[in-house]
């Protein structure tokens, strides 16, 4: 079945008169299947090393939308988007087919009984739920059945009545506006005294749906959020755009969380670049990195915007954080990939690069970690 996914659709190829026409052509010729495109990964690679480190800091945006100074992204064609989705993909094993993550039941449960211990655990997806002193934070909070058209896999570990239900201080950070990331019923359902923390452009969209406070924020930008704790926007490398808006005209990001006794990097959503030296520069100690792992494949479509397993391994150590966690695996899928494909890449190339697979930590979904073992 031909489908359109949320991430394929960043590029203005639908404003052409004749587009229309051609895609109900093209999805009629579906059964015509074409050759995939060639990826080049040592050249990519010297690509990436080519970036200059100092434009992580230069400004940001131009003429109404934002780009990436370091690397702006070429814009897909038409006809790009068509090879992907009408292109074979695979082959994959069986196992990496029907892989996804187990689901540990009663998580609220669970948590009613840690009292007031630190801990992160994972809903599904980008979304997990932390707590640190008493306070919750929630990132990219994404409880629906589908991200506009995919259908989740895997139920997420808690659901929006839980989480409107939640009586403690709660901070909720968005790295972008992406479908699977920016998800208006899981806000909706966010109670009134939650904070929502989102890039440049998206606080007019976030207040349609959220009644309480907003606040966005630039790259590089700090803000004390009380008792010692401090949230900092940071550079990533992705792209915008929903139904309604236009490209780019919202900023993406990652952010890190400070606290006096732990830091945590939420990745977002980016492919590979020189920004992950930078942050390990300026931040590091960094205890927990949740690094996104989701659809890479094909590489010649996903590689600006998505990292495959060895450039996540990359990033981490660029972080020089003690633990990375993946995240956005097992729940959609939304490249040529499985949903579940790679956590088992990753496992493949920790063993291929002989790395020790202590700090490698691929959490279940409704799994806590406890924050007391990250020094």
């Amino acid at each position: 079945m031909f489908i359109i996914y949320p991430e394929s659709i960043h590029m203005k190829m639908f404003q052409h008169p004749i587009v229309p026409a051609m895609f109900i052509l093209a999805v009629i010729l579906g059964a015509c299947v074409m050759t995939p495109l060639p990826f080049d990964e040592e050249k990519w690679q010297k690509t990436v090393e080519g970036q200059i480190a100092a434009k992580v800091y230069a400004p940001n945006a131009a003429n109404g939308a934002f780009y990436n100074p370091w690397m702006p992204m070429q814009e897909k064609r038409f006809r790009d988007f068509l090879r992907w989705r009408f292109s074979r993909s695979g082959p994959y094993s069986d196992e990496e087919k029907t892989f996804l993550p187990a689901r540990i039941p009663d998580l609220d449960l669970r948590i009613k009984t840690l009292n007031s211990e630190d801990f992160i655990a994972w809903i599904g997806h980008a979304t997990f739920l932390i707590r640190i002193s008493g306070t919750f934070w929630l990132t990219d909070p994404m409880l629906s059945k589908r991200a506009l058209l995919p259908a989740r896999l895997t139920l997420p570990a808690l659901d929006m009545d839980f989480i409107a239900g939640i009586t403690d201080p709660l901070n909720v950070v968005i790295s972008h506006s992406h479908y699977d990331h920016l998800d208006k019923d899981s806000i909706r359902s966010l109670p009134k005294h939650a904070r929502i923390y989102v890039p440049l452009g998206l606080k007019a969209f976030v207040q349609t749906l959220h009644d309480g406070e907003v606040r966005q924020m630039d790259w590089w930008e700090r803000l004390d959020v009380g008792d010692g704790i401090s949230l900092t926007c940071l550079p990533a490398q992705h792209w915008s755009r929903r139904i309604g808006q236009d490209f780019n005209t919202t900023l993406w990001a990652s952010y890190l969380l400070a606290t006096p006794t732990v830091s945590i990097y939420f990745g977002g959503d980016s492919g590979y670049f020189k920004g992950y030296q930078e942050i390990g520069k300026r931040y590091p100690d960094i205890d927990y990195a949740l690094i996104p792992l989701t659809a890479y494949h094909p590489r010649w479509f996903m590689h600006y915007a998505h990292m495959d397993a060895a450039e996540s391994i990359q990033a981490f150590q660029d972080l020089g954080a003690r633990y990375y966690i993946p995240t956005q695996w097992g729940t959609f899928k939304l490249g040529d990939n499985p949903a579940g494909y790679p956590a088992l890449d990753l496992k493949r190339t920790i063993d291929r690069l002989e790395l020790d697979p202590a700090p490698f930590l691929v959490m279940d979904i409704g799994e806590i970690r406890m924050m007391s073992q990250a020094k």
